[in-house]
């Protein structure tokens, strides 16, 4: 009984210390993010190692804006197209969703995580995208950091 108690305690824990995004959160969306990891619905997880490709996301504080994926180059700038994804935070209960949207097609997200260096999303297929925060590569200049 002692262990059932246990197990129940901690199912509670973690339930309870889900973390709360409120409004004010929004702006920590804002930026590059670079993928890490997917986990599966059934728990399997594919790591990514190098991405050819970063999510940039700027989002006002109205919480509506856009997502574009763009290509960092070696010398700390980005190659970007026309091509990007109407986004609006929506706030429903307890849950935090991006719902995106483009002339073909509408779909959304549920913010699962969100602080300054991590994002993680659940996606309509129950599957998890984490993504660290990232910014330019410049590998010119010799490591100098990239403005």
């Amino acid at each position: 009984m002692k262990k059932v108690f246990g197990v129940l305690l901690i199912a509670l824990l973690f339930v309870g210390c889900k973390q709360k995004i409120t409004p004010s959160d929004v702006a920590k969306i804002n930026g590059y993010w670079e993928i890490e990891k997917v986990v599966l619905e059934d728990g399997n997880e594919k790591e990514y190692g190098v991405n050819e490709s970063f999510d940039f996301f700027q989002i006002d504080k109205k919480s509506v804006g856009i997502r574009k994926k763009v290509m960092p180059q070696l010398d700390g700038t980005f190659l970007v197209n026309d091509t990007f994804e109407n986004v609006k935070i929506r706030f429903a209960d307890d849950q935090v969703f991006i719902d995106y949207s483009t002339p073909y097609m509408k779909w959304s997200e549920e913010i699962l995580v969100l602080t300054d260096k991590e994002l993680v999303v659940l996606n309509a297929e129950k599957k998890e995208y984490h993504y660290k925060k990232t910014g330019p590569i410049n590998l010119d200049d010799y490591g100098k950091k990239t403005k």
